[in-house]
């Protein structure tokens, strides 16, 4: 028999499956986005919710995925389906070699480790500092994806890949939670020091945790760049992150529907309300805030 849980994850799975039917090509925008921010929030709550590392620089992973394949696809011509590989290695590389050094910081001293990555990786972007990035206009024109000669490029066929790549996602996340892996993360999120007395190389899965989530990061970056045929340093900047950041905090840490929620909370909800410009931050400000005050381990936490 199902659970409540299992049941509300069905009805929702429905629901998006249908969604494109019911509304015009400016909302499938948004709800393809979603999706794509959905991937993110989630790679972002292997690292914070299941490992507990307060990382406040996840934007960075996912523009290295988008301007991998901006890159490649663009300035060396290859196709989208031939950068979708390196989008997801580029940045697991890259949190290799970034998270190292740092990862034995805890709380406010990796916060801004983090933080300063993603200032230096916008600098890096704008500066054009390898002639490849485009400075601050960023990159156009990428191309859409081609399987066999047949193109997919109109918003639907967008829609559905991003929901093709959050399932994939989903499933990497079950499957990561019954594993070594998440029993491993288990017990450092309880107890650092008694997960290393039992023998767990807290150290190790602090840094996995950074690698998948950074990898799965890129994927999402580079169904971004397809999405809107561009890519510039605006989309990755610290606001990014703390918008991801805090949508695991408000939907709830490690906790599947709590993401999806933090992430319509976050995203959704403004573009319901964009015409009301100059309050609506202010309303989602204080709606945060009562979250913390009254929900601290979140809407809807594990």
């Amino acid at each position: 028999m199902m659970n409540k849980t299992s049941m509300i994850a069905l009805a929702l799975l429905l629901i998006s499956a249908v969604y494109p039917f019911f509304v015009d090509s400016a909302w499938l925008a948004v709800g393809t986005t979603f999706l794509v921010f959905s991937v993110v929030a989630f790679s972002q709550d292997i690292i914070l919710g299941r490992a507990g590392v307060f990382h406040m620089g996840h934007a960075m992973f996912f523009g290295l995925g988008a301007y991998t394949t901006a890159i490649l696809n663009v300035q060396f011509g290859l196709p989208i389906l031939a950068t979708w590989a390196p989008a997801v290695l580029v940045p697991m590389f890259f949190a290799f070699v970034l998270a190292g050094p740092i990862i034995h910081l805890r709380g406010d001293y990796l916060l801004v480790a983090t933080i300063g990555f993603n200032i230096i990786f916008i600098q890096v972007l704008e500066n054009d500092i390898f002639g490849l990035t485009g400075g601050p206009n960023g990159i156009f024109g990428i191309d859409v994806v081609r399987v066999l000669g047949i193109e997919f490029a109109s918003q639907t066929y967008m829609y559905y890949m991003a929901f093709i790549l959050l399932g994939i996602t989903l499933f990497i996340m079950r499957t990561l939670d019954r594993s070594k892996f998440g029993r491993a993360m288990f017990y450092i999120n309880k107890d650092e020091i008694a997960a290393q007395s039992m023998g767990i190389s807290v150290r190790y899965y602090k840094l996995y945790a950074f690698i998948i989530g950074a990898g799965i990061a890129g994927a999402a970056g580079s169904m971004f760049s397809v999405q809107y045929s561009a890519v510039s340093p605006e989309a990755f900047n610290v606001t990014q992150s703390i918008m991801f950041f805090t949508i695991v905090l408000v939907g709830g840490s490690a906790s599947l529907p709590g993401v999806l929620i933090g992430t319509f909370i976050m995203f959704v909800l403004p573009e319901v309300f964009r015409e009301f410009e100059t309050a609506r931050y202010l309303v989602f400000g204080l709606a945060m805030i009562l979250t913390m005050i009254l929900r601290p381990r979140g809407i809807w936490p594990v």
